[in-house]
């Protein structure tokens, strides 16, 4: 069992996520395919570790976090997309908008904490070059 440590994911993915070319790739796989953005970046952190998952644990990961997305984050993103819609007649909008992208960069840390739980329980293979990203992409 391989104990893959939060902060690292975190920090790992802070850093991915702040470059402009992989903001879109990621937000495309989301909006465009449905794919989740914490999950393609824990992926990308195991490739970083050359560390592979099979198509069961991948199954089991989407699990995990699939209640977390619909109770929690896709409405936030959804309130914020209509509120954002509708700024005009918001009053305080700006106020408003930063404590949601607050709350919500809280709950995708959340969301990756779920995601490093799950994948702690998980026998990693060690591989030279492995596609994890890949293998989600494709994945219906």
């Amino acid at each position: 069992m391989n104990l893959l440590n939060s902060d690292n994911f975190w920090q790992f993915a802070c850093t991915l996520y702040a470059k402009p070319e992989q903001q879109h790739i990621l937000l495309a796989l989301q909006n465009q395919q449905g794919k989740n953005v914490n999950l393609c970046l824990l992926l990308l952190y195991l490739d970083s570790l050359k560390l592979s998952i099979n198509t069961d644990q991948l199954s089991a990961l989407i699990e995990s976090i699939d209640e977390f997305d619909t109770q929690a984050l896709n409405p936030l993103r959804s309130a914020r997309s209509y509120l954002k819609e509708h700024q005009h007649t918001i009053s305080d909008y700006a106020a408003i908008r930063k404590e949601l992208l607050s709350a919500e960069l809280k709950l995708e840390k959340q969301q990756q904490q779920i995601l490093i739980d799950t994948a702690n329980k998980f026998e990693f293979l060690e591989a030279v070059k492995p596609n994890n990203i890949e293998l989600y992409v494709k994945a219906t």
